[in-house]
């Protein structure tokens, strides 16, 4: 039987045999962007943060692990439990603390249930139940799986569908040429006018990893995300040093999108890269200029992918709007387990009407769709 072990510190696990468990083609579970967030002041209790680990071991061999806290809000999660929260405060029960697996502030589909093989995973959900049962926690809640990860889930695991909008080179394009060709007449119009605009306003960009960063432009793109947490009255979780943390230990994921208009910088956009996909994650600007973010963060980003031979483009959660700029529907999902049966019921039935309802907006959606259909 393998012996069950949680860590309130990542680094008390060693990162060689916590990578072994993945294929390292999602940045954000890789044992440096997680112990990052950790060393670098990212993850606080106070904000609602507890890294709560959980490992499985055989003998002195990690055979599974998952990335967890115990949360005491549902702040930087994105799969949104608000009405969950009321609803068992209404009845005299508290919902806080939680066990959360997930990437924090990261709405990014990716493994979740690290495991040497399949054979491990259900052991390692079943370790997620007994540890949430034995803290006496009101639920379990694991964030942006992986499809393949399904089997793992037994029928007490309540399931949720959202959407994202995700660009997907399945066409085989070429150049943005390529990519605008498939496009109906309104819609590569319009993007050739935006791009047009900012391209008049004199604005030039940079692309650069972290290996290519100077320190200088590692300053700015942490300027540009204060500035955007700023403008929304929200708080900003990252720090300098973990920028820099990513750009010495991932170089090659962190990917920087740097503008500058009249010698000074304007915009920026902060992506990771893994495997075949660019994932975007923030942007901020200084100023505002007439196609600027889209531009920014979304026309260099898939430049970026027809350069780089890369497949997917994972702009963030949320925004109908990048519809039209090329971003189609794509399901997310995330799994529950809910500690009281009563609650679990209720909430089994309220999931069931959710899906039906995202896939009702999934189809409507579709007929948005930018490009003519194929030949």
């Amino acid at each position: 039987m393998a012996d069950i072990r949680t860590h309130e510190r990542l680094a008390d696990v060693p990162a060689v045999a916590w990578d072994a468990l993945h294929d390292g083609r999602n940045p954000f579970v890789a044992h440096a962007f997680l112990e990052g967030l950790e060393s670098h002041g990212c993850i606080r209790e106070e904000w609602g943060w507890t890294p709560h680990h959980l490992t499985l071991w055989d003998g002195d061999e990690l055979v599974a692990a998952a990335p967890g806290y115990l949360k005491d809000n549902s702040h930087g999660e994105f799969v949104f439990d608000h009405a969950w929260a009321h609803a068992y405060a209404r009845y005299g029960q508290d919902y806080f603390p939680k066990f959360l697996c997930a990437v924090p502030y990261s709405p990014v589909t990716g493994p979740r249930l690290l495991a040497r093989d399949d054979a491990a995973r259900r052991p390692l959900v079943e370790a997620i139940i007994a540890t949430t049962r034995d803290a006496g926690l009101s639920s379990a809640h694991v964030n942006f799986h992986l499809h393949d990860e399904d089997e793992a889930f037994g029928p007490e695991w309540l399931s949720r569908t959202d959407l994202q909008y995700h660009w997907h080179n399945d066409r085989g394009w070429r150049d943005f040429d390529d990519f605008l060709a498939a496009m109906d007449h309104k819609h590569r119009k319009n993007i050739r006018q935006e791009r047009a605009r900012v391209a008049r306003e004199g604005v030039t960009f940079r692309i650069v990893h972290g290996d290519e960063a100077t320190p200088r432009d590692l300053e700015v793109i942490h300027a540009l995300y204060l500035q955007t947490f700023a403008e929304y009255g929200n708080h900003p979780a990252l720090t300098p040093g973990f920028i820099s943390h990513l750009a010495e230990t991932m170089p090659r994921a962190l990917v920087l999108v740097l503008a500058e208009h009249r010698g000074r910088p304007v915009a920026g956009a902060l992506c990771l890269r893994g495997g075949n996909t660019l994932y975007g994650r923030y942007w901020g600007a200084f100023g505002q200029l007439p196609g600027l973010h889209f531009e920014t963060c979304y026309y260099q980003g898939i430049e970026y992918c027809l350069r780089e031979g890369l497949t997917t483009f994972e702009p963030g959660a949320q925004g109908t709007h990048k519809i039209a700029r090329g971003f189609l529907p794509t399901p997310v999902r995330s799994r529950h387990w809910i500690a009281d049966p009563a609650f679990a019921a209720a909430l089994r039935e309220w999931c069931a009407e959710e899906s039906t309802e995202v896939g009702r907006h999934a189809a409507m959606l579709a007929q948005r769709s930018p490009f003519r259909a194929s030949p």
